[in-house]
This record gives C-alpha cells, sequence and structure tokens, in this order.
C-alpha cells in the first residue's frame, strides 16, 4: 500500500515531479518569505503543479512552526512532507497527528536507530524519507525494505550554509537499492538541471530557488514543465 507522498509520486508520471517547499527563512539567505503571505504561496503551488508540499518545523535555524504546519496540511489535498531534526518516536507519531503525509529522517543523526523510526512512521500511516548525502550512510538502509530516500545535495552539518551541487544525487542515486523511491533535494536552481537529475531520481524537493523568486507559482510552472 502506497502512502500520500508515494503515490503522489507515483501518480504523477507526466510531467516533472516538483515537491515544493514553503520556507520562511535561510541561514545564508535570511528572510524568504519577505512579508508574503505563506498560504498564498501554498495556492500558487497547488495551482502551478506541485505533486507535494514540503515545509520545515524546525524553529532555531529555520524559523518553522508545528502550527504553520497543521495549517498547511489542513487547507491543501496535496501530500505535506514535514522537515525537521527528528530524533523520536513522539515527533513521528506528532507529524501524523498534525495531518503530516511524511516525514523527514536523517540517517546521519538515526544511524542504526532508523529502521525503528522508519517501522514508526508505517505505523502512522505516512510516508518515511529517508535523508542521506554520503554513500557511506546507505548501510543503515540494509534492513528497511520501505521508504523512500531523499538525496541531499547540500551537508546538513553546514546547517544549509553552501549551496549543495547536484554531483552529490549524481554520484549516490545509481547505488541507491532499486527497492526505494528516490527524490533530489536542494540546490536545484536551472530547469536543466532538474531535467538531469529526473533521469536518476523519481521526484525533486526545491525550496530556496521558488522562495527567492518574486513569483514562486510562475517559477515552479517553469520546473514542471506544464
Amino acid at each position: 500500500m502506497a502512502f500520500g507522498l508515494s503515490r503522489s509520486i507515483l501518480g504523477n508520471r507526466g510531467k516533472n515531479r516538483v515537491i515544493a517547499e514553503i520556507k520562511p527563512f535561510s541561514p545564508t539567505r535570511g528572510d524568504l518569505l519577505n512579508g508574503r503571505n505563506p498560504f498564498e504561496i501554498l495556492k500558487q503551488y497547488e495551482d502551478n503543479g506541485a505533486i507535494a508540499i514540503s515545509y520545515i518545523t524546525e524553529k532555531t535555524h529555520f524559523r518553522g512552526n508545528k502550527r504553520l504546519f497543521a495549517q498547511i496540511c489542513e487547507l491543501t489535498e496535496l501530500p505535506v512532507l514535514r522537515k525537521d531534526f527528528i530524533v523520536s518516536r513522539g515527533e513521528i507519531e506528532d507529524t501524523a497527528q498534525l495531518g503530516g503525509s511524511a516525514v523527514l529522517l536523517i540517517a546521519r543523526i538515526l544511524q542504526w536507530d532508523l529502521a525503528e523510526m522508519v517501522d514508526v512512521a508505517l505505523s502512522q500511516g505516512i510516508d518515511p524519507v529517508i535523508e542521506i548525502h554520503h554513500e557511506d550512510e546507505l548501510h543503515y538502509l540494509r534492513d528497511i525494505v520501505r521508504a523512500i530516500v531523499g538525496i541531499n545535495n547540500r551537508d546538513i552539518s553546514n546547517v544549509e550554509r553552501d549551496d549543495g551541487s547536484i554531483n552529490v544525487t549524481r554520484r549516490i542515486a545509481p547505488i541507491v537499492p532499486k527497492r526505494f523511491l528516490k527524490i533530489t533535494e536542494s540546490g536545484i536552481w536551472e530547469i536543466n538541471q532538474l531535467r538531469e537529475l529526473l533521469q536518476f531520481v523519481d521526484a525533486a524537493l526545491i525550496g530556496t530557488s521558488l522562495m527567492v523568486s518574486p513569483d514562486p507559482g510562475t517559477k515552479l510552472r517553469e520546473f514542471v514543465g506544464v
């Protein structure tokens, strides 16, 4: 049985599959909302071909909050991914209760607790998205049968103080076990980059390049290609 995010990835094969992120703040670029209403950005994403929405709830570096996440989940019929530095089963259960469809689980942080956290997410009816950045993190997938693998082109240890390199996805995606759906995350600025990466992965999560645009909806439509 496919849950919301995986079902949306599998069901949108006629276009470039983009998970569009509502991102209030970047540690390097500062305020990304610039006085804009996040719900208006959500509507632009819905109207311009996003297959899902991403929102980061982490407060310290990204100024996210769970209340806004819950409101986004309530307002949209698209699946919503919660990004955060998740470390406990309670946070995963909370994600489901707030209406989330998927939760980010960072392999580097969870390590050998990852498989247990994946099981918790599945038991809550939400997709676990396992984030990796290095090839040596792939061994944490050994006992996991069902999940989405997200390849982050940025190094989370730098707390987004680098622009990332799509070479990370180019290098890692071909060696991710075939049983997993794959998404590429971050560092995508141009349509030609997206087209290339979609040869290796099933979908792309794009945030900053949409949020710095004066018209995120139009920018998304360029990426989606519809």
